[in-house]
């Protein structure tokens, strides 16, 4: 089976961290022996001057094609227009991947397309897809659907995206219920969880891991950008009432400023770290060095720092966000409570006093594997091709 993989969130040099369980899917996939697969991952950049900013100026000097872990990935460029709420990101990125794809389809024939971002991907992928006549999968994963999904510019758009795909994956319960409530199609929405990998992400030596970070006492670590929807001011506050608590937040973002003026205002300054972008490679040692992952997002799908943590045989404490449920299902897990700093500082103070075993926590990723993930996949895009296939077997109705 030729798979086309398109995907806007994907790695590049500039941004490793970027769409990392994106790139694992795709590896795992891409190894399968059935599976011969290219990627697609556009980038999108604004109209010049606004592309000669420092940011863009590094996307647009990426290299068209590369190799990337032994995967070949194209890099189109699209038009990003500012000021219009992504409303013709998906016109823009269809008419950029047609001479792309008319020139891959001479010598990778694809079967199917599987779009692993609702958008803008999805809907340049369904638009692709019937001008080369095969099935196209989409994947939501968060904030596609929590946000493009709803936002008026681009909603009807992940609609009607959602109706015409051949298939749709979900990465949780209750992202397919969010899929649903939006109008997609219940019957044609699977879900696809994540994946972790079990022997990176283990439990180790906490009291020597914390020592080599030169952390005394207890720690807690927040992973994700420092964007609101993350909610880190939310931990942060809590701390305040957590005396002789560490905190260490992994990522960066727009936040970061009014983080660390709300650190200088609790006084936090000697026990909440910025530590800024942590390259995923070195998210483990982090991991398993804490006592607890608090993360207060406002939504998610399921999130993969969730299932890292778990893995790492570190319980933690989250809202009732997306999938959620999904991965608390009891106490060794951690905890599901209000996103308020009140609730948060309580659940954490419980697991900082009475701390579940590591190897209890742990049992709570092993189903969560990338074989698992894998096989599935591969059996939904299989059954796409297959359907496609016999679907154009069929004879045409006479009309006389």
């Amino acid at each position: 089976m030729r798979v086309l993989t398109l995907s806007t969130l994907f790695p590049d040099a500039t941004r490793p961290n970027f769409g990392v369980f994106v790139e694992q899917q795709t590896l795992s996939l891409a190894a399968h022996p059935n599976v011969d697969l290219r990627v697609v991952a556009p980038i999108g950049l604004p109209p010049w001057p606004l592309s000669r900013h420092a940011h863009y100026h590094a996307l647009a000097a990426l290299p068209r094609q590369e190799q990337w872990r032994g995967l070949r990935v194209e890099r189109p460029r699209f038009a990003t227009l500012p000021g219009t709420s992504g409303r013709f990101h998906a016109a823009a990125l269809t008419r950029a991947l047609r001479p792309v794809l008319d020139c891959l389809r001479d010598d990778f024939a694809f079967d199917v397309i599987d779009a692993s971002f609702f958008f803008p991907d999805g809907p340049a992928a369904v638009a692709l897809g019937r001008r080369y006549g095969v099935p196209v999968s989409i994947k939501a994963r968060g904030a596609d659907i929590h946000h493009w999904g709803r936002a008026p510019a681009t909603a009807a758009q992940v609609r009607l995206a959602g109706q015409a795909a051949d298939g749709l994956l979900a990465v949780s319960g209750a992202m397919r219920d969010d899929m649903a409530a939006l109008g997609l199609p219940a019957s044609r929405i699977r879900v696809h969880h994540t994946g972790v990998d079990l022997d990176r992400f283990a439990p180790g030596d906490r009291a020597t891991l914390k020592r080599d970070l030169g952390v005394t006492g207890s720690l807690v670590v927040s992973v994700g950008a420092l964007i609101p929807r993350k909610g880190h001011d939310v931990v942060t506050e809590a701390l305040a009432d957590l005396p002789h608590v560490t905190l260490a937040i992994a990522g960066e973002g727009p936040e970061r400023a009014r983080l660390e003026r709300l650190i200088a205002e609790r006084s936090l300054e000697q026990r909440v770290r910025l530590l800024g972008s942590v390259p995923h490679a070195d998210l483990p040692r982090l991991l398993a060095a804490a006592d607890a992952t608090a993360l207060a997002s406002t939504s998610e799908g399921l999130a993969n720092a969730w299932i890292e943590s778990l893995a790492c045989g570190t319980p933690i404490v989250i809202p009732d966000a997306g999938g959620a449920p999904e991965v608390v299902t009891d106490a060794a897990a951690g905890h599901i409570v209000a996103r308020t700093p009140a609730a948060f500082a309580d659940a954490l103070r419980s697991l900082l006093t009475d701390p579940p075993a590591p190897t209890d926590t742990r049992r709570h990723a092993e189903r969560f594997t990338w074989a698992a993930n894998t096989t599935a996949l591969h059996d939904h895009l299989a059954a796409l091709v297959a359907r496609a296939a016999s679907t154009s077997s069929q004879p045409t109705p006479s009309l006389t």
